[in-house]
């Protein structure tokens, strides 16, 4: 137990995580592999979505999908909701690198690009909650993810 009288709140908390031993036995690990995306075996997180819309150069993505969800007969981003059916359990969000799978939405059918809207509205960086209000911001609707089912690894 560290008492407060030793422990000095002023110094950083790192000085304190001591590994035990000499600077010099310290080391880094890179993590070169991960359970995400793992379809068969003991513990299983299958990708279940990938999730990219692709806009214009210089255009502003949030009038963009205000102007398709107006010409489509939707008020707000919410009525889409009761309009696609969405996964119902939250889902694990992993940043994409491949951009080759983000749908245009100049030139894609428009009920495709707003159902992954409404999907994107629905996640954070790392995860997809279908009981959050859909929030449409710049960096929402312009994220590449990847979306994985957790159940079989906390199963």
């Amino acid at each position: 137990m560290i008492h407060s009288a030793v422990f000095d709140y002023r110094i950083p908390p790192s000085i304190y995580a001591n590994t035990g031993g000499p600077m010099s036995r310290t080391r880094k690990e890179h993590i070169a592999s991960s359970l995400l995306g793992q379809d068969d075996g003991a513990i299983r997180c299958p990708r279940i979505i990938r999730l990219g819309l692709k806009f214009k150069p210089r255009s502003n993505p949030l009038n963009v999908l205000g102007k398709l969800l107006k010409s489509n007969g939707y008020s707000s981003p919410e009525d889409l909701r009761n309009e696609f059916v969405t996964p119902t359990i939250r889902l694990i969000c992993r940043p994409c690198k491949d951009e080759s799978f983000r749908i245009d939405v100049a030139s894609c059918d428009p009920r495709l690009v707003l159902e992954q809207a409404l999907m994107l509205g629905l996640c954070t960086a790392q995860l997809f909650d279908p009981s959050r209000p859909i929030l449409w911001t710049e960096t929402s609707v312009t994220r590449a993810l990847e979306l994985f089912d957790p159940s079989g690894f906390y199963s």
